[in-house]
């Protein structure tokens, strides 16, 4: 009979089985994560891991949900922690998104690749991600509330325009398909292109690590 597990034993097993399939993620992508394969990789029964999540489109949402709030947080503290006015903000949020891919790029695949399982499935998801997607606009709103932008912007849509032209940057970055530099340069340019009507112009360093 299973002996009964602690908030704690529960708690710590969970991170533990998170901890090896992400370790597979990096190595395989989604595909080479299998409930079996992480029994194997602690050292426990094949049934062990059902005890802590129901299927892997659970332990997947728990990763995902962890990456998006590690995401966001680094957001958050580069537009609280910038100075100067909304458009350094602005600039700070540019730079610590590309910073973040190339400290933890698995963590930002692990964000948008494979299969994406419905959200309302997940409220933790749910959650994280609604909350990266808010720091994509907390700028926007800034630069309008400073002036930089007209009042009637659509700050909501401008940020996900915004987003959206980095994350595929940033993505042909990691297949490969744009050098460093060239993510660099591309990134200011499409910047510029979405600001232009204000004049506006952001510009990220190449040197960050």
């Amino acid at each position: 009979m299973p002996r009964v597990l602690s908030d704690d034993d529960v708690s710590d097993f969970r991170a533990r089985l998170c901890e090896a399939a992400l370790r597979r993620f990096g190595k395989e992508g989604e595909a080479g994560i299998s409930f079996r394969k992480l029994a194997d990789d602690l050292g426990v029964s094949a049934t062990t891991p059902y005890r802590y999540f129901k299927d892997k489109d659970a332990i997947m949402a728990a990763l995902r949900a962890d990456a998006f709030d590690r995401f966001a947080l680094a957001m958050e503290r580069a537009y609280d922690r910038s100075e100067g006015p909304a458009l350094s903000r602005a600039r700070a949020v540019l730079q610590a998104y590309i910073e973040f891919v190339q400290a933890d790029p698995r963590a930002y695949r692990l964000m948008f690749d494979g299969d994406q399982h419905e959200l309302r499935d997940y409220p933790d998801l749910q959650r994280a991600s609604a909350r990266a997607k808010a720091t994509m606009s907390r700028h926007v709103v800034g630069m309008v509330e400073a002036g930089l932008l007209p009042a009637d912007t659509d700050a909501a849509m401008l940020g996900f325009v915004m987003w959206s032209q980095l994350h595929g940057a940033v993505m042909l970055h990691l297949a490969g398909k744009l050098s460093r530099e060239t993510m660099f340069e591309i990134v200011e340019e499409a910047t510029r292109l979405v600001l232009r009507g204000s004049g506006l112009k952001i510009k990220v360093k190449a040197e960050a690590a």
